[in-house]
């Protein structure tokens, strides 16, 4: 999957679950915007507009984590949180420090969309 982020593309790699074949469905409609905000200094989350089937488990979260959340938050998390959470996979090829540059102070808006290989 693909996630722009301003003019940055990043790519992530996904998990295989329920949650990530019914993005991925989703997905193959075209892209999906999403505006995300901080919350607790720790991740930017923002609502898909629609709800995915979730397979929570206790997930100690790290920097570049794509995370499902009550069924319709996306989250991606720069700092670890412990909770019961849909992992849906993670970005690939950058730092902590590099993403949080990427996403910068306050709101952002995303893009997901396929890459080619989906």
């Amino acid at each position: 999957m693909m996630i722009q982020i301003g003019e940055k593309i990043l790519k992530a790699s996904l998990v295989d679950n329920s949650s990530t074949k019914a993005l991925k469905e989703k997905l193959q409609n075209g892209p999906i915007t999403i505006e995300m905000e901080d919350y607790a200094s720790m991740e930017k989350v923002g609502d898909l507009g629609f709800h995915l089937p979730t397979n929570d488990q206790s997930i100690t979260t790290e920097a570049c984590d794509l995370i499902l959340y009550l069924g319709h938050m996306f989250v991606i998390y720069y700092r670890p949180n412990t909770w019961n959470f849909t992992q849906l996979g993670q970005i690939q090829g950058i730092s902590k420090s590099e993403l949080m540059e990427i996403l910068g102070q306050g709101n952002v808006t995303v893009t997901l969309s396929l890459d080619e290989e989906n």
